[in-house]
């Protein structure tokens, strides 16, 4: 029993850095807000941890310091390899944010790090929701 108990402490252990499930859009509307207290940055890194293991959508935020929020829905299909949601991510942010004033790319083939053009203010990214089952998901600043 206690190699079974060390052996899944190990697991949690090894899982801690790996990102993790978004809300639902349910669950993230009965959450508070952030009362306005954005954490801004000149660039931000989403890691993704595993591949969807059902069709869904991911929403982001977008705000500039002093700016209009924008929303970013990404939408996933069951199956999608962890690499490709990074994929899919990216190409969302290139479709849907002016790419005169964020450069988006790729790191590591499963992160996406989305960048201020340097006359361009800093921005919050949240991570709102997701539908998508199994993907994880970690923002953080660059």
């Amino acid at each position: 029993m206690r190699p079974l108990l060390i052996g899944l402490a190990a697991i949690g252990l090894n899982l801690l850095g790996c990102g993790t499930t978004p809300p639902t859009p349910a669950e993230a509307a009965a959450a508070p807000s952030s009362g306005g207290k954005l954490s801004y940055s000149n660039a931000w890194r989403i890691e993704v941890s595993e591949g969807a293991n059902s069709d869904g959508e991911v929403l982001f935020r977008v705000t500039p310091k002093g700016g209009a929020t924008q929303d970013v829905r990404v939408v996933i299909d069951d199956g999608t390899s962890e690499d490709h949601v990074a994929r899919v991510i990216k190409n969302t942010f290139e479709d849907q944010l002016d790419t005169s004033r964020y450069d988006i790319e790729m790191d590591d083939e499963e992160d996406v790090l989305v960048k201020k053009d340097l006359t361009e203010p800093r921005f919050a990214l949240e991570l709102v929701s997701s539908t998508v089952k199994s993907v994880r998901l970690h923002v953080q600043k660059e």
